[in-house]
């Protein structure tokens, strides 16, 4: 379950402070009110004796945004520094593409995310629009969306990193030069238990059912690199070495150019369920590879010189990605997530567990894109648009910047904190939502029996419980994966 903060910093005035407490109240209690949807289970808070009364389930309502240790505040549209310069017809262009398969296909079982209603209704009003110009989008965004100010409760920033599409030569066949398989997703790989998100979930653990019927952990790395898929028919191609195949598996996608000269197209399917060991963190803890050096070209120039030190060091990261064929032609972008092409530059990969495909953000960074060692401003509106095994966490994604090596050499080279806007639909309207919940009843008059203890009503309101649970603060992301 999550909790929302709204803090009234950007906006002055007696109403954003009436906003901020609604969506407090609205977001603490109901964690308090409602049983967890998936993974642990969190322990209920009981309320202490004589202090406070039970308080009833709500109504059946609009559901309040639901983010896991998240926090979220209320921002206006000038206190994102860039909004204005920002080329808002190829963001709109980008978010038509997203708004097509979300109106054409219907609802995931078990989808109950307010996000997803409100973004169909925006996404009609948008396809009935068609093509926009540049300030006309501009106005369809604001006037469609609210800007949302989006971290990980207790970061100051998100993070950033860049995949692209590697472009390899490939066969159908094993050869002598083409000898390492990329595999489909094996029949007997079970998705991890309790995931709701569309698709493949991008955490948990994979297992794999036995002949017995019994579920147990599937296979990983070293086990698939020892043999343990051999029989299964399960290889889309063959290349050349170990180094692209775990490329390939980083990035999630890849152009496969086959004997004939076919581009065969494979993107990203499932994985085994094995948190990803980036094999730069090891070859820096090693001091194999300066932390400044880093970068995907050093790590395969490391690993061409060193295949014995290099397959070790592979075993390392238990983690394992499987493939799909996505088409047979090259006249178009990689294929994400969500089922459609992406755009260089503006499509980025998402926690699909938390964000709904097709929900725009305006991120704000200092990112090398011209040179290694200088930043330049980044302030773009960017699509929700793939996911990744890697890609964890509200305020996480990953740019997508197009295929062939020198979107590679970017994409390597980022790995850098950003400030995350999510647009939120204004059908979502925090105080509506707040509204919703009911407070808790009036606290009986404080006991004077001896030997029990009065409670203040400052330590049972639930702003309280909630502050006492949002302390932890999580591990830095530098050495996170891209994919």
């Amino acid at each position: 379950m999550g909790w929302l903060v709204a803090r009234s910093r950007s906006i002055a005035g007696r109403d954003w402070r009436r906003l901020a407490f609604a969506v407090v109240v609205a977001a603490v209690a109901t964690p308090l009110l409602s049983l967890p949807s998936h993974g642990a289970a969190r322990q209920r808070v009981q309320p202490a004796a004589h202090s406070v009364e039970p308080i009833r389930a709500p109504t059946p309502g609009p559901e309040p945004l639901k983010f896991p240790d998240s926090a979220l505040e209320p921002i206006d549209w000038n206190a994102l520094d860039g909004w204005a310069a920002d080329d808002h017809a190829a963001a709109f262009a980008t978010f038509l593409t997203s708004c097509r398969p979300l109106l054409r296909t219907s609802r995931a079982v078990g989808e109950t995310r307010p996000m997803y209603f409100a973004m169909m209704q925006v996404c009609r009003r948008a396809l009935a629009a068609g093509r926009l110009a540049r300030e006309q989008a501009q106005m369809f965004f604001e006037h469609s969306f609210r800007p949302l100010r989006i971290a990980k409760l207790g970061d100051s920033a998100g993070f950033l990193t860049g995949y692209y599409e590697p472009i390899v030569d490939g066969s159908r066949f094993p050869t002598g030069i083409f000898k390492v398989p990329i595999y489909r997703r094996p029949r007997d790989l079970v998705p991890p238990l309790n995931s709701t998100a569309p698709g493949f979930p991008n955490r948990g653990q994979s297992l794999r059912r036995t002949a017995s019927g019994e579920l147990v952990p599937y296979y990983d790395r070293g086990e698939i690199l020892d043999g343990a898929l051999d029989g299964q028919h399960l290889e889309i191609c063959w290349i050349k070495d170990q180094t692209d195949a775990l490329l390939i598996q980083i990035q999630g996608s890849a152009r496969v150019r086959l004997e004939d000269g076919t581009i065969l197209r494979i993107t990203y399917d499932a994985h085994n369920g094995y948190p990803y060991i980036p094999v730069g963190r090891i070859l820096i803890e090693r001091n194999i590879i300066p932390r400044g050096e880093m970068s995907l070209e050093r790590i395969r120039e490391w690993m061409r010189s060193n295949p014995e030190s290099a397959e070790k060091v592979r075993r390392q990261n238990r983690s394992f990605v499987f493939f799909r064929i996505a088409g047979l032609s090259d006249d178009r972008e990689a294929v994400g997530g969500q089922g459609v092409p992406l755009t260089p530059g503006r499509s980025i990969a998402v926690d699909n567990s938390l964000h709904v495909y097709g929900t725009p953000f305006f991120i704000q960074a200092g990112l090398p894109l011209s040179n290694e060692k200088r930043t330049a401003s980044f302030d773009r509106l960017m699509i929700a648009q793939d996911t990744g095994s890697a890609i964890v966490g509200p305020a996480r994604a990953d740019i997508y910047w197009g295929a062939g090596d020198q979107a590679g050499q970017l994409a390597g080279r980022l790995r850098h904190p950003g400030k995350f806007a999510m647009l939120v639909p204004r059908e979502i309207d925090p105080v509506k939502a707040g509204a919703q919940i009911p407070l808790p009843p009036k606290r009986p008059p404080p006991t004077t029996n001896a030997g029990l203890r009065t409670i203040s009503p400052k330590s049972t309101h639930p702003a309280n419980v909630w502050r006492s649970r949002a302390t932890a603060r999580t591990p830095a992301w530098w050495a996170v994966p891209n994919r």
